[in-house]
């Protein structure tokens, strides 16, 4: 079975992320997938040695496509092109109509579960005629699920923390291990003061990128950090990245991947929606810790790391913090995974 996943490239690569980890996890499983985007370059990155299942294909411009894959995933709400929806009209003329998936963003929000499945005729254009159907990405058993690999649990088993450590040049002599992959949270000042002024070491490891920027702007070199010490990390590929949320006692994450990757690793963890300027990522930030049911010390530090405070609350619990993600975890890991409902969704539509 052929899969084609188009993606176009907003900013921060979260969105071809997310489609490679469903690329790599389908070809995973057996099917033949072409991952079509308008900018591959993140890959050489997030996934430096490819996967022999899936082809990396730059959007198309031909005005003609020979034929459409056996189904279709439209990322969240990029248009396909009018020459590939021409090469599926013709597949469903021909009496093999692929099965096409307008693949959502990941919410909590309530609507997730009402919209999941729905259909969508399309009513103009070269595929007018075919239905496309909505798939939502969540956290109840009413929506598509996480993206979760089949051995996931087993590559957890046998990570060796001080392995990685050292294989990423890391000094490691035991002190708190934090990791920071942000935006530019305001709080973030109060953050790395309060890190400095710790009864105990800590390490921060600092992603590339806007998190290594904001951080940059905020310690001159050579200060005299207290018991703060940073890493300033190179761009990892998806699986060190899991591997750095599992090695750290502590994961400051943003976006949608390294939130559903932040609690697969069951660590203590805040997370940073995407900030929007009405305030709209605040609604959807209270669905994901409503969806965790997370204490209230939990939602106030969340609420501070987005914007909704310049200052954060008292002192993190991180061991109260650590169980919520720990039983929110195990509750999601009872759900099928996203691409096991994918795959069953595409089955009965075909």
């Amino acid at each position: 079975m052929v899969w084609d996943i188009f993606c176009r490239v907003i900013d921060n690569y979260g969105d071809i992320g997310v489609c490679w980890r469903l690329a790599a996890g389908l070809a995973s499983r057996g099917a033949s997938v072409r991952l079509w985007s308008d900018d591959l370059s993140a890959l050489e990155w997030l996934a430096p040695e490819g996967h022999a299942g899936v082809q990396a294909m730059p959007w198309p411009q031909s005005p003609v496509i020979s034929d459409a894959g056996d189904a279709v995933i439209e990322a969240f709400g990029c248009e396909l092109p009018p020459a590939y929806q021409a090469a599926m009209a013709n597949r469903a003329a021909a009496g093999r109509a692929p099965a096409w998936i307008n693949l959502e963003y990941l919410t909590a929000e309530s609507f997730a579960e009402r919209a999941h499945g729905l259909p969508s005729p399309v009513m103009q254009g070269p595929a007018a005629g075919l239905t496309k159907h909505f798939f939502y990405p969540g956290f109840t058993p009413g929506t598509g699920g996480l993206i979760r690999e089949d051995k996931l649990a087993e590559r957890q088993a046998r990570f060796d923390r001080a392995a990685w450590l050292e294989h990423q040049g890391i000094s490691f002599t035991g002190e708190d291990l934090v990791s920071l992959f942000c935006y530019e949270p305001a709080a973030l000042a109060d953050l790395l003061e309060r890190l400095q002024t710790q009864e105990r070491p800590v390490r921060l490891l600092v992603t590339p990128g806007r998190a290594a920027a904001a951080v940059r702007a905020m310690v001159p070199p050579g200060a005299d950090l207290g018991a703060l010490s940073i890493t300033w990390l190179a761009p990892l590929a998806q699986t060190a990245f899991d591997e750095l949320l599992w090695a750290c006692d502590f994961n400051f994450v943003r976006g949608e991947d390294s939130l559903v990757r932040a609690l697969w690793a069951g660590k203590p963890m805040i997370w940073q929606a995407y900030p929007q300027d009405d305030g709209a990522h605040l609604v959807k930030l209270d669905a994901f810790l409503d969806a965790i049911a997370a204490p209230p010390s939990l939602r106030e530090f969340h609420h501070a790391w987005n914007g909704a405070a310049a200052t954060l609350p008292a002192q993190p619990d991180l061991q109260g913090w650590g169980s919520v993600i720990s039983q929110a975890r195990t509750g999601l890991w009872a759900q099928d995974d996203l691409i096991t409902q994918l795959v069953g969704f595409v089955q009965k539509k075909r």
